[in-house]
């Protein structure tokens, strides 16, 4: 077995059961993120929430940001180990500002009834609402103060996080990255704004695209750099090098919060979208199938890295690509339309691996079962339902509910020691979710006891393998 040694013993001291306990199966505010999406729906022809949902569950996306409440959305990601970023859009942000009131209706109309089952970590306020054309862009503040304190009112201000996304056009200017600021007349509520999310702990977001970077400015911009893969490199006159442009981005805002007297605070910076389109307009030489597919893949290897940047290597971007579908309704030019990693009849657009090795879909081809290329999910048989492990928790927790588990937990783990039909694959995911299954099917398969500490998941698909035999009520 990975962890558990043969010396595991079922009879621990009662105090260290207890301790265990409590550190497993109560629930936590954080984990180890892996890929966002973002989930749009300006289509007449896109799957129905359900079917993303059981899509996402046998990806490596662990977050998906929509771009409303809606109700469906909300109700199909339940119980489905996916955190949901939700927003409210820019028509609402004035209602919301001005209103109190407002804000503890829509919170109690469109987020409330969804809770616990579907797991919202966060609220995005508007989008892009400092650049858009609005009358009064203080506005979005007071609207996020104002969440935040229907929020708070509810006791659920730490789980779930206030924020919202912006264009790079905040910046005045975006290179050198180490010299940059934002738009003079936006600093007095960028200011407010970043002391909200420094006081809450909420990310600052920011919508990044070298795409558009290069499209606008192909005898400029080296293209190997905006599709993140210049092996030479950009140098930063204060020494800094850079790889890809989307690191410089979000160093240049990371130097704009910076210019704002925080740079001893914590504002962790993430990038909400950011994407390339695999078709534009006859002019557009930039939006090719093979620009997109080589774009999106080392963005998803950007996102699984955990790694920070040239001026802070040690910080952690949480990702969000753009987009999962195409989305023939959205306005504006050929691009806008063709962001989609997916077609909306589940044919991919391009080849761009989403699967994981242990998912809930039991290792098999990420893909939605209908369309030309897409691949087939299983199928969960009536009411059964299994708990795994999410494919990238932290480890010392998974470490922690495999020796709980096997020990105070009572589930006999035979099966994964070495010899054992569950051995292989050697690894912890799959060890723990082994254990983490047979311990909530032991305890009548409530989601609280597949909890965790948010290590785990519930899915209706069997992740049976093999010889390997996951047990079932």
């Amino acid at each position: 077995m990975a962890t558990c040694r043969h010396g595991c013993e079922y009879a621990a001291k009662l105090a260290v059961a207890l301790a265990l306990v409590i550190l497993i199966l109560n629930p936590s505010e954080s984990s180890v993120s892996a890929v966002g999406i973002n989930y749009g729906t300006l289509g007449n022809n896109l799957p129905s929430p359900k079917k993303v949902a059981q899509l996402l569950q046998s990806s490596l996306i662990d977050k998906v940001k929509i771009y409303d409440s809606n109700p469906q959305i909300l109700q199909a990601f339940s119980n489905t180990g996916i955190d949901l970023i939700v927003a409210v859009q820019n028509s609402l942000v004035a209602n919301l500002s001005a209103h109190p009131s407002f804000a503890h209706q829509w919170l109690s109309a469109r987020i409330l009834p969804f809770l616990p089952a579907t797991s919202v970590v966060a609220v995005a306020v508007g989008n892009e609402y400092l650049t858009a054309d609005v009358s009064d862009s203080n506005a979005l503040f007071r609207a996020m103060q104002n969440l935040h304190a229907a929020l708070a009112s509810h006791g659920l201000d730490r789980k779930i996080k206030v924020t919202t996304p912006h264009s790079m056009a905040v910046l005045a200017s975006s290179f050198p990255p180490s010299s940059s600021t934002f738009a003079l007349g936006l600093i007095p509520v960028i200011t407010d704004i970043v002391a909200f999310l420094a006081d809450t702990n909420s990310p600052f977001m920011i919508n990044a695209y070298p795409y558009f970077a290069y499209r606008d400015n192909p005898n400029s911009v080296n293209l190997d750099y905006a599709l993140l893969g210049n092996a030479t490199g950009i140098r930063d006159p204060n020494g800094y090098v850079y790889n890809s442009m989307l690191d410089a981005q979000i160093d240049a805002v990371r130097s704009a919060i910076i210019s704002l007297g925080y740079g001893n605070r914590s504002v962790d910076i993430a990038v909400s979208e950011s994407g390339w389109p695999s078709k534009g307009e006859d002019s557009d030489s930039a939006a090719t199938s093979e620009n997109a597919r080589l774009y999106n893949t080392r963005l998803i290897e950007r996102a699984q890295s955990n790694k920070g940047t040239p001026m802070r290597p040690n910080d952690r971007i949480d990702i969000f690509v753009f987009a999962l579908f195409n989305e023939n309704e959205k306005e504006g030019d050929e691009s806008e339309r063709n962001f989609g990693i997916f077609n909306a009849d589940g044919s991919k657009v391009y080849e761009v691996d989403l699967s994981c090795e242990f998912c809930s879909g039991g290792g098999s081809t990420f893909g939605f079962g209908f369309g030309e290329r897409g691949s087939g999910l299983g199928s969960g048989s009536g009411p059964s339902v299994w708990c795994v492990a999410k494919p990238h928790a932290d480890e010392k927790v998974l470490r922690s509910v495999l020796d709980f588990c096997c020990g105070p937990g009572g589930v006999d783990c035979r099966e994964v020691y070495q010899g054992g039909d569950c051995f292989r694959p050697n690894n912890l995911v799959a060890h723990a979710s082994y254990a983490m299954n047979a311990y909530y099917q032991m305890h009548g398969r409530n989601y609280w006891n597949c909890d965790f500490k948010a290590s785990g998941l519930v899915t209706f698909t069997d992740p049976s393998y093999a010889a390997c035999r996951y047990q079932r009520q």
